[in-house]
């Protein structure tokens, strides 16, 4: 794999160089380094669409944009754009990409019952993940994409990575700390969205209620691959808690 990357860096290997540099120095403006992380998620959305496939429902793209946007018009950060789109899988996921792209199959808006409540708090934990830099920081850590980039172009040779280590590598887990910070923003972007920041909650209690009655779900990776129902329960509260007693000081 190496020697691949090697010969595609010899025709266009400054450019990655420079997107991993930019990426991991405080040399290039921030403008830029958002536009960087647009150019390789963009080339990954189109290698995750190649690979399982978009999932049209108006009813669901509808909503995802209505909330979406929503979400987004409270970020700070103005250069950031952001772009959600459902895919096909039979077991409920999400995750993001660098960029703003952000995917979720459509089993996991059935899981949250179209609630749109609950469909923020997943979308506005996956935005936090991009603004946090946690899924830019993932993609050039793994050690294929070091080699690439110091020998490939930003766009076309991502796509061929994520060919090679698969979907299940944007799928797995980040740190337990990582997962629980993009649980605080999440929440924030939620509550400034105008959506219950009980969403989240209500969403964890009726899965763990499922998940300890015996009941059969299929719950995938997504949230067995996460901090427990009951974890993310207590921290969102006591976010909240937090929350409740700044706005009354």
């Amino acid at each position: 794999m190496g020697r691949l990357f090697y010969n595609l860096g010899r025709k266009v290997g400054p450019k990655v160089r420079k997107a991993k540099w930019m990426w991991l120095s405080t040399t290039g403006s921030e403008a830029e380094t958002i536009a960087v992380e647009y150019e390789v998620g963009l080339d990954l959305a189109r290698e995750i669409r190649s690979q399982l496939g978009q999932r049209q429902s108006p009813q669901h793209t509808r909503m995802l944009s209505g909330i979406g946007q929503r979400l987004a018009d409270c970020v700070a950060n103005k250069h950031r754009r952001f772009a959600f789109e459902t895919i096909q899988g039979s077991e409920p996921n999400a995750f993001a990409l660098p960029g703003g792209f952000v995917f979720i199959t459509q089993s996991l808006i059935e899981l949250c019952q179209c609630d749109q409540d609950e469909v923020a708090f997943i979308l506005g934990h996956e935005m936090a993940h991009i603004i946090r830099g946690h899924a830019m920081n993932r993609i050039v850590s793994h050690s294929a994409i070091r080699i690439a980039s110091r020998a490939a172009s930003v766009r076309g040779p991502f796509s061929g990575w994520l060919r090679r280590v698969g979907v299940q590598f944007l799928e797995s887990a980040y740190s337990k700390e990582m997962e629980s910070d993009a649980d605080r923003l999440g929440v924030r972007l939620v509550d400034a969205a105008g959506y219950d920041v009980q969403g989240g909650v209500k969403l964890f209690t009726r899965l763990a209620t499922l998940n300890s009655s015996g009941e059969t779900i299929n719950l995938g990776g997504y949230f067995s691959s996460h901090p427990s129902f009951d974890v993310r329960i207590q921290n969102i509260n006591r976010l909240l808690g937090r929350h409740r007693k700044q706005a009354r000081s």
